[in-house]
C-alpha cells in the first residue's frame, strides 16, 4: 500500500487534498502540520519523515505571509528554503518521490503575456525570493525525480484567502472598500489544483519537471471582487486603487498569468475556468 505524506495540515490546498484522497481506499495518507512537523526546526524534519517511510511527500506548507515576510525574511528562508531542503534531501536518500508546490510571486510581473515554466524567475519580495530559492533546493538534489507546480491566487471555502476575506466584509455590510485594480493573475480553487494533484499521482508514470497550474481566465483583485460581490448579490461599493495607493509592506508583480499547457498536455488534465469554479463556493447565493 501506497503512502503520501502532505505537509501543511490546516492550509486550504492540504484540506482539498484530504478530501480527494478521503475517497481512495489503497493508499494510506498522512497529514503533517506545525504541530508534528516543525519546519522553523529544519534539523528534526528527517527524523520525523523517517518515522512514516513514505512513497510520495506533497509539500504543501510555507510561509506565505508576503507583507511579514520583508520583516521577518530569516524566517521565511528557514520555512521555505532550509526545511524544503532537508525534505529533497530526505526523499533522495530514501527514494521518496517530492511534489512541492511553489507560486507566481518567484517573477517579477514585467511580463505581458501567460507566463512559461522556463521563465528565468525574478523575485521582487523577500517571500517569493525564498519560495524561488526553495525550487533551486529541490533541483539540486532530485533534478530528475520531483514535479514543482507553481501556482497563484489560491482561493477556496477552507482556510483564509481572499475570496473568503472579501465575503466576510460584504456580509458584515461593510458600505465600501478599495482593491487593488492593477495587478492580474488567476485565481486557483483549490479543490481543481487537488484534483490536479491527484491525477499526476495516480498516474502510472512520474514525470518529473516543473509545472504551472491555475484555472483559465485571469482578472485583477478588483474585478475578483466585483464577481464575488456581484453573484452572491452584495451592494458593497467596491473602489479600485493603484499598488502604490494600497501601500503594502512587500512588493507585489503586477502580472503573473501562469501558462498551464504543459501540465494539460503532460498529464491530460482538464482546467476550469476560473469563474466555473469559483462559484462552487457559494451555492447558497440567490443569484445563480
Amino acid at each position: 500500500m501506497k503512502k503520501i505524506l502532505i505537509t501543511g495540515k490546516k492550509g486550504q490546498l492540504a484540506q482539498a487534498l484530504k478530501a480527494e484522497f478521503d475517497a481512495i481506499k489503497d493508499i494510506e495518507v498522512y497529514f503533517l502540520g506545525k504541530n508534528n512537523l516543525n519546519l522553523e526546526n529544519p534539523r528534526s524534519i528527517q527524523g520525523t519523515l523517517a518515522q512514516i517511510a513514505p512513497d510520495y511527500i506533497v509539500h504543501t506548507a510555507a510561509y506565505t505571509a508576503v507583507d511579514l515576510a520583508e520583516d521577518y525574511p530569516k524566517v521565511a528562508l528557514t520555512i521555505n528554503q532550509y526545511a524544503t531542503e532537508e525534505i529533497a534531501k530526505y526523499c533522495k536518500k530514501h527514494n521518496c518521490k517530492l511534489l512541492a508546490i511553489s507560486t507566481d510571486y518567484i517573477f517579477d510581473g514585467k511580463n505581458n503575456s501567460p507566463i512559461k515554466e522556463e521563465e528565468p524567475p525574478n523575485p521582487i519580495n523577500a517571500y517569493g525570493k525564498s519560495k524561488w530559492l526553495a525550487e533551486q533546493e529541490i533541483l539540486s538534489y532530485l533534478e530528475n525525480q520531483a514535479i514543482i507546480i507553481r501556482t497563484s491566487w489560491l482561493v477556496s471555502s477552507y482556510g483564509n484567502n481572499f475570496a473568503k476575506t472579501m465575503t466576510n466584509l460584504f456580509n458584515s455590510g461593510k458600505e465600501s472598500i478599495r482593491v487593488v485594480a492593477d495587478q492580474q493573475g488567476s485565481p486557483t480553487y483549490a479543490p481543481d489544483l487537488a484534483q490536479a494533484i491527484k491525477t499526476i499521482i495516480l498516474n502510472r508514470k512520474w514525470i518529473a519537471g516543473i509545472y504551472h497550474y491555475a484555472n483559465r481566465g485571469s482578472c485583477t483583485w478588483y474585478e475578483l471582487a466585483l464577481y464575488i460581490r456581484d453573484f452572491n448579490g452584495f451592494k458593497t461599493t467596491i473602489y479600485p486603487i493603484t499598488t502604490q495607493e494600497f501601500n503594502a509592506r512587500a512588493q507585489r508583480p503586477q502580472y503573473t498569468v501562469l501558462s498551464t499547457q504543459k501540465i494539460q498536455d503532460t498529464f491530460n488534465i482538464v482546467i476550469p475556468d476560473w469563474k466555473t469554479s469559483l462559484k462552487k463556493m457559494f451555492p447558497l447565493s440567490p443569484i445563480q
